[in-house]
């Protein structure tokens, strides 16, 4: 059974954006296809409030699913869906954007922002689906314990437990992974996956490589049916996985479409107020 290696590190960029948020842009549009099926993610990690208060105001999206995930701090939201409240600790906002959403993200004073936004594509046939709102609590995750690990399972099956985001278009796996010092980490899936870990803190051993948060703080993975990731002095990062989708790419700032003209005729309706239907 072949094991996965490193194929790519990713220290990320910082970038300002929504309102004058300051954060941490792992991968976007240059990466593209070879995270397909994954468009982008940001991390935040602040003590200062000044870095994020100004936060996300309302902007559109079409034809992705965001997945909000929160380890420390607090975040308002709000959506055209009429959907509203507070993401706390370990919370996530799975939202599926389909064929158009408003929606805003503002961020809370708090002593310690950190978390991940990550953008993950619909397939075509999909595009233009219903949108839909889950809101993940803590309460809804499934926990998996034992000598090496720590494992908060929010999508995806890990030993056997199914976390609580099911029955999207992609069907990806998302998993809050602790190493404990010495520990082993490993898991079994398809071959093809595409798969991403953000590393939060601590150091890995992936085959005969390390990273360190402080060299990178992702790491894509090639193919291979097992993932083992091991740490000496103990970790913690976010994995991700998907199957792609091999779709073609038309992307334009909050929305990604199949194709120039559907890009255009999306940001036409934003122009004239036809983008969410009344």
């Amino acid at each position: 059974m072949a094991t996965r290696k490193i194929a790519k590190k990713y220290s990320g960029q910082p970038v300002l954006e929504g309102a004058g948020v300051r954060l941490t842009r792992i991968f976007a549009h240059a990466d593209v296809y070879d995270l397909d099926p994954f468009l982008l993610l940001d991390f935040f990690k602040s003590d200062d409030p000044e870095d994020y208060i100004k936060g996300f105001p309302w902007h559109p999206h079409r034809g992705i699913e965001t997945i909000t995930y929160l380890v420390e701090g607090l975040l308002e939201h709000g959506d055209s869906l009429g959907n509203k409240g507070v993401i706390e600790p370990l919370g996530c906002q799975w939202m599926t954007a389909g064929k158009g959403i408003l929606h805003q993200e503002m961020p809370q004073p708090t002593e310690y922002l950190l978390g991940a936004q990550l953008w993950l594509n619909l397939p075509k046939a999909h595009k233009m689906t219903e949108p839909e709102y889950r809101d993940i609590t803590v309460d809804d995750l499934m926990i998996v314990e034992d000598g090496n690990v720590h494992v908060k399972v929010i999508a995806g099956i890990y030993d056997g437990q199914k976390g609580p985001v099911r029955g999207t278009y992609v069907d990806p796996v998302y998993l809050d992974v602790t190493i404990k010092p010495s520990g082993t980490f490993t898991y079994q899936l398809p071959e093809e996956d595409t798969v991403f870990l953000l590393l939060l803190e601590g150091s890995l051993r992936i085959g005969e490589d390390v990273v360190n948060v402080d060299e990178a703080r992702g790491v894509l993975l090639d193919e291979g049916a097992e993932i083992e990731v091991s740490s000496k002095n103990g970790a913690r990062f976010l994995l991700m996985a998907g199957c792609p989708l091999g779709d073609p790419i038309a992307w334009g700032g909050p929305i990604v479409m199949n194709t120039q003209e559907e890009l255009r005729h999306a940001f036409a309706q934003i122009r004239n107020g036809t983008f969410i239907e009344k």
